[in-house]
């Protein structure tokens, strides 16, 4: 890459010199234009390209080459200077001779030239004598750099088996030292270890397959791959890398079974499903090279099966149906392993599968009785006599030792009570007669036990089917409601009746109808058959009287075609309505009714008439009552309710009493009293009340204030009386005047002094008074 990019520069530099020189001319054009009187003499600095070698080590500087103006006479009136990168630390130059000279070590990896500025002046006029000229100095390349591998390691991956010379992976190298400037950076690769299997392409790195190799005989290689610069000359650099090549699989190996016969058993009370055994096929291959199905030859594939797991890669047998000892002991199956995925590319090299042969022994066991068949199907006639055969079953111990088996009804009672089987030889007979029209099927179940082992017990079913006999005459599928009109005329259509009957027939049912013989009525009425299983009622004479007959009774004789036939008489009530020729079956079921009740219309209308005249009276009666329960609620004694006193035993809380006598009390629930409104003193009570608390007790603002709250509540009915006397034993705690009570005192009122009462202020001062006279008096 560096020998392109200085390539690529030597070119631009190229294309811009005649620009440079065509620029030159053209300056010194204008520069003669300007000066014309003055003639300069061409000028130019001489010297070759520099060239500078990387790493040199010298106690003394090296030249590397000269600076020199084409004016310089070497009489010492010229001085160079050196300026620009590198200029005084790495380079110096003799400013009388322009040899420039290297001082230090130069590392052309670090900086491959430096671009430096020269200079020519006179030494006695310190004037340019040439114009300052950039020049480049070349840091020159020698082999001091390995090669490097920057991506080690490496790890690639190759499928097996691929052809000699398939690729697997590249390796690169890089060298820091010049590739445009010897072989420095010249590299060679080749293989230290990896032969016979792999190799290595020279110059590029490519790391190709030598030779096919089998990944289930060795999955990894370890390569080691060498780059040497100089082209591998003597003295040369190298490096090495390591390269970790694996083998992917591919489906190159069929499936081995590791046995080639496998034994296994079963007992023969296994259910379907059971697990029989495993086999198990091996893969050198992995993943899904290594996938399976495994399959049963088709000769035993309908009683086992076989499913693959997927997991595990083994083959389940399975049972598929039941086995039997007595039946076949031994089985021989052909068990198949196929590959899942085969590769194309290798189904020359044979088929990818493996049998082996499974040997199944079937294991005996205490079966439970055998029954012959599953289910059976028995009949019997209706009304069979008790003790009826109906059937038998049968059943036998499948095992070898054959024990003997016992049976029994095992179903509801009411079966039992129909049914009974003999437990030693399966016989089922009835023990009462049976009625196909109540049950025409009876489902049984029957049991056989063995009697070595009680607990082998089998099952099976037994139906039952009660075959009809005709046992029941056909009769009336309803009761018939049929009317005639006095008026009727001869011949008139009148009822249509039908008959069913209870049993079967195996070609239909057909009915016969006809009157009885001995019928009173038959002048009356007469029957046709409709040969269709119906018949009609006809009138037989024209004309009827309800005075004379109301109801008339038909014998109806109605005869099936059974065998034998039987016959049944149903009665046909008619009743006369009173009518012209249209029947009103509602008119007609009210005058039957009213008939049966041996009541007239008239006479019904007298009893409706009287009932509605006592339902007036009573309610007459009740509304009268509640008018006189209509009375003022108190009672004459009125004006004695308000002087009742009532007293207590127990004294006032004082001012911190708030449970003192319930007022409630004096209430009572039996005395309502008309309430009146009160008038509306309560403005002018709190004004005599705040006027009262500034006088005596004798004053005329107390009393009227008394007379007013006596008069409130003797005006108010709806409150007890607020005059009611109440006497309190109990003293109130907490007042700030101490008690005033003399109840459970031990002293008398003379041993006290009451003096300090006129210490409590205005409102006490009539209290004072009293007391302090009624000392007086006492002393």
């Amino acid at each position: 890459m560096n020998s392109s990019v200085l390539l690529h520069l030597i070119v631009m530099l190229a294309q811009l010199w005649p620009c440079s020189a065509s620029m030159q001319n053209s300056s010194a054009q204008n520069t003669a234009q300007s000066f014309t009187p003055v003639r300069r003499v061409k000028r130019g600095w001489l010297w070759e390209p520099l060239f500078a070698t990387e790493e040199q080590i010298s106690p003394d500087p090296v030249y590397i080459g000269q600076l020199k103006s084409d004016l310089d006479k070497e009489d010492g009136n010229l001085e160079y200077i050196l300026s620009g990168e590198g200029a005084g630390s790495f380079f110096y130059i003799d400013k009388y001779t322009g040899k420039i000279y290297v001082k230090q070590k130069l590392d052309r990896e670090k900086k491959p030239f430096y671009i430096l500025t020269a200079k020519a002046i006179n030494r006695s006029t310190q004037l340019p004598v040439e114009p300052d000229s950039e020049f480049i100095i070349k840091v020159r390349d020698i082999n001091d750099n390995e090669p490097q591998f920057l991506d080690g390691p490496y790890v690639a991956t190759v499928p097996e088996m691929s052809p000699e010379g398939t690729s697997v992976t590249q390796v690169t190298a890089t060298d820091a030292d010049d590739p445009s400037y010897g072989n420095s950076a010249r590299l060679l690769y080749s293989l230290v270890e990896g032969q016979p299997y792999f190799s290595v392409e020279p110059t590029t790195g490519v790391i190709r397959m030598a030779s096919q190799m089998d990944r289930e005989t060795k999955d990894q290689y370890l390569v080691i791959i060498q780059a040497k610069d100089m082209v591998g000359q003597p003295g040369a650099f190298s490096a090495t890398a390591t390269v970790t090549i694996n083998l992917s699989d591919i489906n190159d190996n069929p499936p081995e079974f590791p046995q080639r016969l496998y034994y296994m058993s079963v007992s023969e009370e296994a259910p379907v499903g059971t697990t029989v055994g495993k086999v198990f096929a091996e893969d050198r291959d992995i993943g899904d090279n290594a996938a399976m199905d495994y399959f049963i030859d088709t000769d035993s594939s309908d009683v086992f099966n076989i499913i693959t797991n997927d997991e595990t890669q083994e083959g389940i047998i399975l049972l598929k149906k039941r086995v039997d000892y007595e039946s076949k002991s031994r089985y021989s199956i052909q068990v198949k392993a196929v590959n899942r995925y085969i590769d194309e590319r290798f189904l020359k090299e044979g088929p990818f599968e493996d049998t082996t042969i499974v040997k199944i022994n079937v294991e005996d066991a205490d079966e439970p009785p055998l029954f012959t068949l599953e289910n059976y199907v028995m009949e019997i006639r209706e009304g069979a006599m008790r003790g009826t055969l109906v059937g038998a079953v049968t059943a036998r111990d499948p095992d070898d030792d054959e024990s003997p088996v016992r049976y029994s009804i095992v179903h509801s009672s009411h079966l039992k009570r129909l049914f009974s089987i003999n437990e030693h030889n399966g016989a089922i007979i009835t023990t009462e007669p049976l009625d196909r029209e109540i049950a025409s099927w009876h489902n049984i179940t029957v049991t056989a036990t063995e009697t070595r082992n009680p607990e082998k017990i089998s099952e099976a079913n037994v139906y039952v089917q009660v075959l009809d006999v005709n046992d029941n005459a056909p009769e009336f599928p309803k009761n018939y409601e049929t009317f005639v009109c006095e008026n009727a005329v001869s011949g008139q259509l009148i009822q249509n009746i039908s008959a069913v009957d209870k049993d079967d027939s195996a070609e239909g049912h057909h009915f016969y109808f006809s009157l009885a013989q001995e019928d009173s009525n038959s002048s009356h009425f007469t029957v046709k058959d409709n040969q269709d299983n119906t018949a009609g009622i006809f009138t037989g004479k024209s004309g009827f009287s309800r005075q004379e007959q109301f109801f008339f009774y038909l014998p109806i004789l109605i005869q099936d075609n059974g065998t034998p036939p039987l016959t049944s008489t149903n009665t046909l009530t008619v009743t006369l309505c009173d009518c012209d020729t249209e029947v009103n079956t509602f008119y007609c079921r009210y005058g039957a009714f009213m008939y049966s009740l041996g009541l007239s219309t008239e006479a019904l209308v007298a009893v409706l008439a009287c009932i509605l005249i006592f339902l007036v009276f009573f309610l007459a009666i009740v509304a009268i009552r509640q008018q006189q329960q209509k009375k003022p609620p108190f009672s004459e004694k009125m004006e004695d309710f308000r002087e009742n006193i009532v007293s207590y035993d127990d004294e006032g809380g004082g001012e911190e009493d708030t449970e003192a006598f319930d007022i409630s009390a004096l209430r009572t629930r039996t005395v309502m009293r008309t309430h009146k409104p009160r008038k509306k003193v309560t403005s002018e009570i709190q004004s005599l009340y705040r006027q009262s608390l500034q006088v005596g007790p004798d004053s005329a603002i107390f009393r009227e204030f008394i007379s007013e709250k006596l008069k409130e509540a003797n005006s108010d009915p709806s409150v007890p009386p607020y005059d009611s006397l109440q006497t309190y034993a109990f003293e109130g705690t907490g007042s700030l005047a101490g008690s005033l009570s003399s109840l459970g005192s031990n002293t008398s009122d003379m041993d006290q002094s009451y003096d300090y009462l006129a210490d409590w202020g205005p409102h006490f001062k009539q209290l004072a008074g009293m007391y302090s006279s009624h000392r007086t008096v006492g002393d």
